[in-house]
């Protein structure tokens, strides 16, 4: 989520407050200045899932957590006031349109898909489906990611290339054939929702290029839940870079804001 040539804003997901809203170390005032530290515009995108562990999973948990970082806000007002929504639960259906206002800018992730049969395989499950093959899964994966872009009202798309463990140690580019980027960037263009390059999900840089070459904008994300991680856009903003992306290319939630 960048706006000029130097990095200007991010996607961390962080404790918040006093209370722990996530697997995150720090508190928001504390990453706040940790952002400004390296150079970086500070966004906060917290998980918003009934179906992830140390996340908010609630309205009323959405609404406190919105109401923690609004007062944040008062301090820092370069602050986005982000969340990151899980495209399989149900939590993103379920918040009223006056919550989804109080967003500077929403991410939204495939953490699990369904599959053909109906079962649904999660990106950080171990065990693989039984007759389940790599090419069957990945098209299945595209199908939902197509899904997600007609379907899910957010403005950016976390780690796009994201898939299940047992698939991690194959090449991306294998797996995330041609055809399949550009059936995943046309999605994305047409909804007008930004590509995250990740810091811990690191797309190839084939995709990264088919992204901006298409026309859709590149959100950098440091996807940092530590000090150290926090803030940390150096590669995904060089990333960019090699891939052709121009200033105007990179989303600056501040700038472009909410889609639609």
């Amino acid at each position: 989520m960048t706006a000029s040539s130097a990095p200007t804003a991010w996607r961390p997901r962080d404790c918040h407050a006093h209370t722990t809203f996530s697997d995150g170390v720090l508190a928001p005032k504390a990453l706040v200045a940790v952002a400004r530290e390296r150079g970086v515009r500070p966004s906060i995108a917290d998980h918003l899932s009934g179906d992830v562990g140390a996340a908010v999973a609630s309205v009323a948990g959405v609404t406190g957590y919105l109401d923690v970082l609004e007062r944040l806000r008062a301090d820092a007002p370069d602050l986005s006031v982000s969340g990151e929504f899980c495209w399989h639960d149900t939590l993103w259906r379920d918040l009223p349109r006056a919550q989804w206002a109080r967003f500077g800018h929403t991410v939204g992730s495939l953490h699990a898909v369904w599959l053909t049969s109906g079962a649904r395989l999660h990106m950080f499950a171990r065990g693989w489906p039984d007759g389940l093959d790599a090419q069957s899964y990945m098209d299945a994966h595209v199908e939902n990611l197509e899904r997600f872009a007609r379907e899910m009202p957010v403005d950016v798309l976390a780690h796009p290339t994201l898939l299940p463990i047992p698939l991690r140690g194959r090449p991306l580019q294998e797996l995330w054939t041609e055809a399949r980027e550009e059936r995943a960037v046309a999605a994305l263009r047409a909804a007008g929702i930004a590509f995250e390059v990740s810091n811990r999900y690191r797309p190839h840089a084939r995709f990264v290029r088919r992204a901006v070459d298409a026309g859709v904008r590149l959100s950098l994300g440091s996807d940092g839940h530590t000090f150290e991680q926090v803030a940390d856009l150096a590669w995904p903003l060089a990333t960019a870079r090699e891939a052709g992306a121009r200033d105007e290319d990179l989303y600056d939630p501040h700038a472009h804001g909410r889609r639609g």
